[in-house]
Order: structure tokens, then C-alpha cells, then sequence
């Protein structure tokens, strides 16, 4: 019997009826099917890359460059909203600076630079920048897989990445796709809206003759975060190790290491459906249709909020393959309880046609 096989056993032999748990029993299997192995042993872990977005200085956010440092301060104090919800579920969490534009590196130390260049005026970064951003994702994975987790969920902070999330989103879909920029935080201000959109299509035609590849695109029109997501992705695929993405910006960056390892697949979860125009384009670059995303919430926050949710629901699947019921125990003590009336059926007989014998 292959593995498969055994998997198939395993969750159809659930007390339930059939796929009845819906996308958790899917996403369950996909997980052991990446372990390869059956672990009983759930340990997620929740990656946090934080970086800031030399874009920023055309205009195309209406908050504080800053808050992309003050925003990562709290979530190592565990005051934002995605360390709130770890530590609601006793899921560890670490904070990546990678491009967070401050003296000090905020968590974990590896700052490429402070910020991105603007891409209107430049790209945004050099290739030894964009290796930098690759390895700094890569390497949270590998230290995380040697410390005994064995799934993660990713996140990010940057004010501006919706922008080069879009940019790059826009780069690498298929030519003449419908409008990928939102909003971003900045819900209902269409004026800015256009700006950003004004702005993506004026750079990537700038750019043109030199973006061929989804590297390419993360180089020219990206952000430190986003590369580093998309490097911790690829080595998800190298060390077997599942993962959640969040929202737009996460899907952005799995369409960008699908593309440049398609490995990276099988490995990766969809959590949430965020309401950027271009979360569906990216789900779809990755495979992913939007009915297999379990969480409809109407989120946008970013920092892995999606993510963590989603964490908590698989982790109660996962026990539950564990703990519950099986209908093939259910038919056995079904056939016992039989076995037993039945027994208890013929001693009664028995009683009655002795207690008639002698009565005669």
C-alpha cells in the first residue's frame, strides 16, 4: 500500500461522511502529503518580513513612511493584530527587518538597506540586493526547519507593497489583464488610486525592455519583503515544509517563486481571500481558485492576519484525524453491541424455557 493509499484510508475512515469537513480534510491531505510522512505532531510557526518601499516618495500612500518601523516594534511586543492573534493560539511568531528604513534593525537582523530605491526614478533594487532579499527568506525557513517546526505561515509590514506588489503582479500576468491595483489601505480614495495606477503602468513601461522574468519584475518594481517572501517560499519546497500564505501581497510573492521553482506548489495554502482587485489574478497565476480558500472575511490588513486564522482551523483538523472517531471502530462496536443482545436474546430464551420446564 503507498502512502497515498494509507492517506486516503486515514481521513475516509473519519466518523463523518465523505469530505463532509470540506477544505480542511483537503488541506489536511496536503499537508501529509508534503510531510510525506504521518506526523502527529502540529508545530506552526508565523515569519514576519518587514521592509519599506522607496516608492513611497511619489505620493502613492496617504500614511507615515515611519509606521512600517513603529507597526514592526509592535508586533514584537505582540500588540498588532497578527501577534495578538498568535499569541491568542500559542503560535510563535518572528519579525524579519530586511529593508526597514531605521538605524536599529527591528527582530531579526537583516537589513539589506534602508528601503528600496523609488521605482519611478530607478529600480528598485540591485541584483546583490534582490540575492540578499532571496537568502534572508531562505534562511529563516532552514532555521526554522532545524528548530522542529514543521509548518509555517508568512506575513509582512511595508507601507507601499500593495503598490509593488501590483507592479509586479502586473509584470508578470498575462498581457491585457483587467485593472490589478487597489486601494491598498487607503480605501475609497480613487484619486489615489489612479495615481498608483498612473505610476505602475508609466514604470513598467519604462522597464519593459528589461523585465522577462518574475526576478526581473521583484528587482525593478518589488520590495525587500516581497523577494524574501518568495525566497522563503522556494525553500519551503526544498525542506518539505507547508505553509499558509496570507493575502495579496504573499500571493503576489508565491506567483513569483511558482514561477521561477514550480516545486513551490504543492507546498502552499491558500488562507483568506483579501479584497484587492488583484488577489484573484494571483491565486489563479498560483493555481489556486478562489473556491479553494477556505476564509471569506473581507480582510486587507496584511501581516499575516489570514494566515494565523487559517493556522488555528488546520490545527484543529489535524487533531481531530487524530482523535475522532473511525467508522471502521464504530462498525466493530456496532457488531459487539450485536454480538452481545444477541447473546443476552438466548440466555433470556433459555431462562424463559427452563422456568417452563419446571413449571410442568
Amino acid at each position: 500500500m503507498t502512502f497515498q493509499d494509507k492517506l486516503d484510508q486515514l481521513i475516509d475512515d473519519m466518523a463523518k461522511p465523505p469530505k463532509s469537513l470540506g477544505l480542511l480534510e483537503k488541506q489536511a491531505r496536503q499537508v501529509l502529503t508534503a510531510w510525506g510522512r504521518f506526523d502527529k505532531d502540529f508545530k506552526p510557526k508565523h515569519i514576519i518580513f518587514g521592509a519599506d518601499n522607496g516608492v513611497v516618495r511619489a505620493g502613492i500612500v496617504q500614511q507615515l513612511s515611519d509606521i512600517t518601523y513603529m507597526q514592526c516594534r509592535h508586533m514584537l511586543e505582540g500588540t498588532s493584530a497578527v501577534t495578538c492573534f498568535c499569541r491568542a493560539n500559542a503560535i510563535p511568531w518572528e519579525v524579519v527587518d530586511v529593508g526597514i528604513d531605521s538605524n536599529d534593525a527591528v527582530g531579526i537582523d537583516r537589513k539589506i538597506a534602508k528601503g528600496t530605491n523609488d521605482f519611478t526614478t530607478k529600480p528598485a533594487m540591485t541584483e546583490a540586493e534582490l540575492e540578499k532579499a532571496f537568502a534572508a527568506g531562505k534562511e529563516r525557513v532552514h532555521a526554522a526547519k532545524a528548530a522542529g517546526y514543521n509548518f509555517l505561515s508568512f506575513g509582512e509590514m511595508g507601507i507601499g507593497n500593495t503598490t509593488t506588489s501590483a507592479a509586479v503582479l502586473t509584470a508578470i500576468a498575462p498581457k491585457h489583464s483587467a485593472f490589478l491595483t487597489g486601494y491598498g489601505s487607503a480605501k475609497g480614495n480613487f484619486k489615489l488610486l489612479l495615481h498608483k495606477r498612473r505610476i505602475i503602468h508609466d514604470a513598467l513601461h519604462r522597464y519593459a525592455p528589461h523585465i522577462h522574468t518574475a526576478k526581473d519584475a521583484l528587482r525593478y518594481v518589488g520590495g525587500f519583503d516581497l523577494a524574501a517572501l518568495c525566497g522563503a517560499m522556494m525553500a519551503c519546497a526544498d525542506d518539505h515544509l507547508p505553509f499558509y500564505i496570507d493575502g495579496f501581497i504573499t500571493a503576489v510573492a508565491l506567483a513569483c517563486a511558482i514561477e521561477l521553482q514550480p516545486a513551490v506548489q504543492p507546498y502552499a495554502l491558500p488562507s483568506h481571500v483579501s479584497r484587492e482587485p488583484g488577489m484573484a489574478a494571483a491565486l489563479r497565476l498560483c493555481h489556486i481558485d478562489e473556491y479553494d480558500v477556505p476564509i471569506h472575511a473581507d480582510m486587507s490588513l496584511g501581516e499575516g492576519t489570514g494566515a494565523v486564522l487559517a493556522v488555528v482551523l488546520l490545527r484543529s483538523m489535524m487533531f481531530a484525524i487524530w482523535h475522532m472517531a473511525t467508522l471502521s471502530g464504530i462498525t466493530k462496536e456496532a457488531e459487539a453491541h450485536q454480538q452481545h443482545k444477541n447473546i443476552n436474546t438466548s440466555c433470556t430464551v433459555l431462562r424463559k424455557e427452563h422456568h417452563g420446564r419446571n413449571n410442568s
